[in-house]
């Protein structure tokens, strides 16, 4: 899947790069990334905020920002899709799902994530060498451990510049940058999937606590 012109990064070069970035800001570890890997880099959002969207396109304006359209999004993340795609002017990418005959989260949860969700990233990620997320590391107990900079299980480099962010961090940002947020966040959905698997999150849960009702913490695009 990369590119044969790819920068050639040994799991050494990236264990190193990951301490540094360790201390280093969220901006720099991107325009690292930008640097090495555009316009063979996107990023991929789930409109539960823009926060990465954000920092990424004073890097980058031009840099792609891939959304995962699953078909069971909530109105509200739809409306935020094209709320932060005017906001930015942004290089957008929506991958769409062909619809099912059946509901598949019903009958195959985990089936339905990978078909839906890990199918489509991997269509997205076809040609590039490398791909941002905003996962962090205080989500739940599953990112406890996440690096910032390291490859994935398709060889590509995988870049998360804000694994570091606390939930303060992030309402810092999105009040002194004014970014837009998915409106479900206010009525207590800190982590926004699709709406059958999605509830809100109660007092001392975890952000991805409301996620699968409990079955499960991910869904697979970030292994």
């Amino acid at each position: 899947m990369i590119d044969i012109d790819a920068p050639q990064l040994g799991d050494a070069d990236l264990a190193e790069l990951n301490e540094r970035f360790e201390t280093e800001p969220a901006g720099a570890v991107i325009r690292w990334a930008v640097d090495l890997f555009h316009p063979h880099l996107c990023l991929t959002a789930s409109m539960t905020d823009a926060v990465l969207i954000d920092l990424a396109v004073k890097v980058e304006p031009a840099i792609e920002v891939v959304f995962i359209d699953t078909g069971y999004h909530f109105p509200e993340t739809l409306e935020t899709v094209e709320r932060v795609r005017r906001r930015y002017g942004l290089n957008l990418r929506i991958m769409t799902v062909a619809p099912h005959a059946e509901e598949l989260w019903k009958i195959d949860p985990e089936g339905c994530c990978s078909a839906v969700k890990v199918g489509q990233l991997d269509r997205a990620l076809f040609g590039k060498q490398a791909w941002m997320s905003g996962l962090r590391r205080n989500e739940a107990a599953t990112r406890a451990e996440a690096p910032i900079v390291a490859r994935d299980l398709r060889g590509l480099v995988k870049v998360n510049p804000i694994a570091t962010w606390t939930d303060l961090d992030v309402e810092g940002y999105i009040r002194d940058h004014d970014v837009p947020v998915n409106p479900l966040v206010h009525q207590g959905y800190l982590s926004i999937g699709c709406k059958p698997c999605t509830r809100p999150v109660g007092n001392g849960e975890h952000a991805r606590a409301g996620r699968w009702n409990g079955q499960k913490l991910e869904c697979g695009l970030h292994l």
